[in-house]
């Protein structure tokens, strides 16, 4: 049960992070663009988001397939990535949704 609520909730946030980079909107860009990353990359890492958070939902749906865990190993390393990001930017302060979203994650690759 606790794992369809965090693989639900992980699913609706990273859909909805990954469009509004795609998107392209200001808003959806300006933490990417406030830690140096071009607008060309961090609409790529959208794509990521966006398809990893379908997979976390084809997870729910399909439970016996392994594709919601690739998903959320994918977004594991997503937030990893982001939390160096963060810290080689310098930008401690706004890292805290990376972590949240890291602990998350692995907590629910672990409760899978």
């Amino acid at each position: 049960m606790s794992y369809n609520i965090i693989s639900g909730a992980l699913a609706m946030i990273f859909l909805i992070a990954g469009l509004s980079k795609i998107s392209g909107s200001n808003a959806g860009l300006s933490g990417t663009r406030d830690l140096g990353i071009k607008d060309f990359v961090a609409k790529l890492i959208g794509v990521v988001e966006a398809v990893a958070a379908i997979g976390l939902i084809w997870g729910l749906r399909y439970p016996a397939d392994a594709i919601g865990w690739y998903a959320a190993g994918i977004l594991w390393i997503t937030m990893g990535v982001a939390i160096y990001a963060h810290f080689r930017a310098e930008k401690l302060k706004t890292a805290f949704p990376a972590f949240l979203l890291f602990f998350l994650t692995t907590v629910l690759m672990v409760i899978k």
